[in-house]
């Protein structure tokens, strides 16, 4: 009985000791897109942050999107979360809420004072 204890509170610590930021980064049409977590993914509510830069200038002026959705698969449903970003400090914030643990992919969308839309697409884990 002890060493079960024993096992499940190393389980435990180890993952937490494990848990990381997310931190991506990808370019879409000469346009600079990093995806940050505030903290570790949990399941329930999480702050994202999306910065946007062009030729190492911040874009500060954009409209942003982001929906992250699991796809539907055997006795489990489609889920999604969709936010507008609001510019704060410079990177646009959004609060995402994970229903469950898994692999959830997402696109960002964001639209250039010009109206140009760019689509950026990736997965994030918890």
């Amino acid at each position: 009985m002890k060493f079960v204890k024993l096992f499940s509170i190393l389980a435990l610590v180890f993952t937490f000791l494990n848990a990381e930021i997310v931190s991506q980064s990808g370019n879409k049409d000469g346009i600079d897109v990093k995806l940050t977590s505030e903290k570790s993914l949990v399941v329930g509510d999480n702050i994202f942050f999306i910065e946007l830069a062009k030729d190492g200038q911040a874009i500060t002026n954009a409209k942003v999107k982001a929906k992250f959705y699991m796809p539907e698969m055997p006795g489990m449903p489609y889920m999604e979360f969709e936010e507008n970003a609001k510019l704060v400090n410079g990177k646009y914030k959004m609060l995402i809420n994970f229903s469950m643990g898994g692999t959830w992919q997402y696109q960002i969308k964001f639209k250039e004072e010009n109206g140009k839309v760019h689509k950026l697409r990736g997965s994030v884990n918890l």
